[in-house]
């Protein structure tokens, strides 16, 4: 399942997200998104995009375009 269809309050774990550019996988990671993480989604802006998630106590905005590209895993 991608990240972008979690619902509000689901827990899951990162997969991959191969398909993502390296630059946009090397931000991701220096953020705390690894393979192996849990994440869990927070809240969706009131048009849907950006995503408010938490990773490891942080809370980060990802847009809808690199959600839809992180493959997880629901817990």
């Amino acid at each position: 399942m991608k990240l972008s269809e979690l619902k509000q309050g689901e827990y899951a774990v990162v997969l991959s997200f191969n398909t993502l550019p390296i630059e946009t996988r090397k931000k991701l990671m220096v953020m705390g998104v690894l393979p192996n993480t849990p994440i869990s989604l927070i809240r969706r802006a009131p048009l849907g995009d950006p995503i408010q998630i938490d990773v490891r106590g942080v809370s980060l905005a990802l847009r809808d375009n690199i959600a839809k590209q992180i493959v997880v895993e629901v817990k």
